[in-house]
């Protein structure tokens, strides 16, 4: 056990055979294994409860000793011990032991009768402490080791050690083992094994290093991003939530809305009641705004009594009539220790459609909402210039657009795609970015919807087939082809002439059909399902592939998916993104996963942008990742060396992390 007090034994030498057969060098070999073996559990440790675990698991399965555990010493005035782990061997495997009848015994290392143990000794002297032929040791003849010497006989072991786990020459405990052998650990033994039991130390310590590492930087991180009285996301951190909000926004081409709020009439409330009636109010205030909280609208705190949520996929309309019906809400008078107070709030709307703007425009929209905004209710009032200056801002784009195709504007970029089996790459999807002259790199979903109300949207369609086609022959001729995903809109496939332009230039530019697939969204596909029927089977009989994008966001019905001929969905990255975090979102992936394989159906997740991600995708038995691990959108002339840069690095999908 490891409550076995040392013995004085000498080591036999290393010839010589023991009475169970067991040589020194068999000992050595042995121990040998058992260091190699825990080096590599030390190797791949990040818990340090499991890492006692394993290591002791190895002791005894793969090292063959008959029992292992460790104890932590307490450093408190009893100088106690506490068993973490017990280990026994048991039908040829280790299995973890209860530990709490250990622990009722309550031994120390302490330099008295309760701290004679192995272990106690250990950690007491920092030595390792050997007993052997414990069951002839007159020690086990105490009354008080009598339950010690039963276990021994009834496991199987005749021998002790104990070695002391020690970090920065203090004690953190022992690790204990035993054999079945009277004379086991000798001196070459026990120097082996004491090896092993310093890179124990030794983990442990990184273990907990690592662990204040990590509490350190979440504290710097709570300081730096989160407001101390309310524990709510500070201004830094609400604008950084913004961005990402509008990055997702942007994505999935819906609107998104901020709302300010201030408490009227905080000054003189603090000024009369002083700060503590003051903060008592705006810790009620913050707990009636959580009620309204979900995990599309993010409450922060931006101000001593002004406030910050963020409304995704709302629009202005839908964003003034939620701050509003929340104003009422926090009507209700707050009773401070018998002090009634009414504090009404205020609020300042200020909304863009997906892609209009940045996380610091729309913040500082709000703000000017909130202190010089124009009323459109009793409580609300937005930026008095926003709505015209959207208008104007669209109508300005419509125009510039119109000569765009002319005079060359428009880019042609590209995002690989990789199967996440075999890691080999499965193409990539085609993007259109516009390259304006004075606003810079405008994205797709900026214009697309622009183009396709003004009719320009014929001419951008045209532009990209053509460009993409070229692009197909280039590679083919440079022996790189690899297939090409094009984005077609709700108007594309509503127009009759798509389909026989597509059939018109596959023939013209000389390229396979089987490296083109077309991408249709959902809504895209339902709107007229017998029309849509008929274009998806004229484009299916040219040999190309069909798959439908941002599949989840939209109707995501059965029976459209059996009806019509599709070959793959796309999981959204609004889903893929926060699965590690999110059990719904991971939920969804894996029920997409398996929808789509049910029908025979391949499956694309785009948004992949961690390790985890990936491997969790991998697990899902996901088809295809598409993300900025593998690589961030590019121009098309540079997708070739991307090729050969992922080859020559393995096909890693770390290797794709942007910089």
């Amino acid at each position: 056990m490891g409550e076995q007090p040392a013995g004085p034994e000498a080591p036999r030498s290393a010839g010589r055979q023991s009475q169970h057969g067991a040589t020194a060098l068999e000992r050595a070999t042995r121990a040998l294994r058992t260091l190699s073996a825990g080096n590599r559990i030390l190797l791949r440790a990040t818990d340090e409860a499991q890492l006692l675990e394993d290591m002791c698991a190895v002791i005894v399965g793969t090292g063959g000793y008959r029992r292992a555990g460790v104890v932590y010493a307490e450093h408190d005035a009893r100088q106690s011990i506490r068993w973490m782990v017990w280990v026994r061997e048991q039908d040829g495997r280790p299995q973890s032991q209860d530990i709490d009848w250990l622990n009722r015994f309550n031994f120390t290392y302490a330099d008295d009768a309760s701290g004679k143990t192995a272990v106690g000794t250990a950690i007491r002297t920092l030595l390792p402490c050997v007993g052997r032929d414990v069951l002839n040791s007159p020690v086990y003849a105490d009354p008080g080791m009598a339950v010690f010497r039963a276990h021994a006989i009834v496991d199987g072991y005749a021998a002790v050690t104990a070695f002391p786990l020690i970090a920065d020459g203090k004690a953190l405990g022992a690790l204990f083992m035993a054999a079945t052998e009277p004379d086991a650990f000798d001196d070459e033994e026990v120097r082996l094994l004491s090896e092993l039991a310093d890179d124990l130390a030794f983990g442990i310590a990184s273990l907990r290093l690592r662990e204040q590492h990590r509490v350190a930087q979440a504290t710097i991180e709570r300081l730096a991003f989160f407001e101390p009285e309310t524990g709510l996301p500070n201004r830094v951190r609400q604008q950084q939530l913004l961005s990402d909000a509008l990055k997702r926004a942007n994505a999935n081409d819906v609107p998104l809305s901020l709302v300010h709020l201030k408490i009227c009439r905080f000054n003189e409330i603090s000024h009369v009641f002083g700060y503590r009636i003051a903060g008592e109010l705006v810790r009620e205030v913050v707990r009636r705004l959580l009620e309204w909280t979900t995990p599309e609208r993010s409450l922060a705190r931006i101000g001593e009594a002004c406030f910050s949520m963020i409304l995704y996929g709302s629009g202005s309309a839908d964003a003034i009539d939620f701050a509003r019906a929340l104003c009422h809400a926090l009507d209700e008078p707050v009773d401070l220790d018998g002090v009634v107070l009414d504090a009404p709030v205020h609020a300042g709307v200020a909304s863009e459609p997906a892609g209009r703007t940045d996380a610091d425009t729309l913040f500082k929209h709000a703000n000017a909402a909130l202190y010089h905004g124009v009323p459109v209710n009793d409580r609300v009032t937005v930026a008095a210039d926003a709505r015209l200056e959207d208008h104007a801002g669209r109508l300005a784009l419509m125009g510039d657009l119109r000569r765009a195709v002319e005079q060359n504007e428009l880019r042609l970029y590209c995002q690989p795609k990789v199967e996440i089996p075999s890691r080999r790459v499965a193409g990539a999807e085609v993007l259109v970015r516009w390259a304006h002259p004075i606003l810079g790199m405008v994205p797709p979903v900026r214009f697309i919807k622009l183009a396709e109300q003004s009719g320009i949207i014929t001419r951008v369609t045209g532009w990209l087939l053509n460009s993409v086609f070229g692009a197909l022959r280039d590679m083919k001729m440079q022996g790189t082809a690899q297939a090409f995903a094009i984005n077609l809109s709700a108007y594309d496939f509503r127009n009759p002439s798509t389909v026989r332009q597509i059939e018109n230039l596959l023939s013209a530019w000389g390229v396979n059909p089987a490296l083109v697939q077309f991408e249709l969204t959902e809504s895209a596909l339902i709107d007229d399902p017998g029309a849509t029927l008929v274009a998806l089977s004229r484009l299916k009989s040219l040999g190309v592939e069909l798959l439908i994008d941002d599949f989840g966001t939209g109707y995501s019905g059965l029976s459209y998916l059996q009806k019509f001929p599709v070959d793959g969905i796309k999981i959204d990255q609004s889903f893929v993104m926060p699965m590690i975090e999110s059990s719904d979102s991971a939920a969804i992936v894996h029920s997409t996963i398996e929808l789509g394989h049910s029908l025979d159906l391949h499956v694309v997740a785009e948004g992949v942008e961690s390790d985890a991600i990936w491997q969790r995708l991998a697990d899902e038995r996901c088809d295809i990742a598409q993300g900025y691990l593998i690589g961030m959108p590019m121009p098309v002339e540079q997708f070739p060396q991307w090729l050969a840069d992922w080859a020559a690095r393995g096909a890693t999908p770390a290797a794709g992390k942007p910089p």
